[in-house]
């Protein structure tokens, strides 16, 4: 079933200043189905209901190295796990400890990694976006190191120690704060983890809107966790 995410008083033809001014919340925002219906057993019988999911079009284009996309928070890292662990088995290298990976279906709802993290895991690297905007450190051309997000400060020897690796194989980062921002590692912390974690990510402009990064901030990544995953 396609459809469109609406205001509920879209048109300034019709509602004027009311349009202009409308506040976007929960109550004021729907979803206008492409079908022709007229009541709720009508819609009910094309097979919607509550608790249906709304997805949105990733809209995605690539134009001078920049991604243009829907979710890049947190596809993005998600390509670039598999782009590391591609690159290591193109290469024929394996990390040097052993490495569990975990693609979590709830991150942006704050318990994605609360579980499925193996009990004798000592150190998490969470691959998140890096928030680009006014007054932040992160671009979209780096790989971003969090340093501090809204649950507090990341294991700051891991940090130091993925700084590190960044500048002594010349890759490009970013180490910034997200006042307003979570990630699995801090889920994993909350729910008891006892083990060493740092947040890194590609750089994202205008994240959980019309998303922006760039391939440069991809490939920085990419090598980033290449590089830890083969440190000692």
């Amino acid at each position: 079933m396609r459809g469109s995410i609406l205001p509920t008083k879209a048109s300034v033809h019709i509602y004027g200043n009311e349009a202009r001014e409308l506040k976007r919340e929960a109550e004021t925002v729907e979803v206008r189905l492409d079908a022709r219906t007229t009541s709720k057993a009508e819609t009910e019988a094309l097979g919607v209901d509550v608790g249906d999911f709304v997805y949105l079009d990733p809209r995605v284009e690539v134009t001078n190295g920049f991604i243009r996309s829907r979710h890049l928070d947190d596809k993005a890292g998600v390509a670039a796990i598999y782009g590391a662990l591609l690159a290591l088995a193109r290469a024929g290298l394996a990390p040097r400890t052993r490495l569990d990976a975990l693609i979590s279906n709830y991150e942006e709802v704050g318990h994605g990694a609360a579980a499925g993290i193996p009990d004798d895991a000592t150190e998490l690297v969470a691959v998140d976006m890096a928030a680009a905007g006014e007054a932040q450190n992160s671009d979209e051309f780096s790989v971003g190191i969090c340093a501090k997000d809204s649950g507090g400060p990341y294991h700051l020897g891991l940090r130091r120690r993925l700084e590190q690796i960044a500048i002594d194989h010349g890759i490009p980062y970013r180490t910034d704060i997200y006042p307003y921002y979570g990630s699995d590692g801090e889920a994993t912390w909350r729910a008891g983890g006892d083990l060493a974690v740092a947040l890194i990510g590609p750089g994202v402009d205008a994240s959980h809107s019309y998303e922006r990064t760039h391939v440069a901030s991809l490939e920085a990544t990419i090598k980033l966790l290449v590089a830890y995953l083969l440190s000692e």
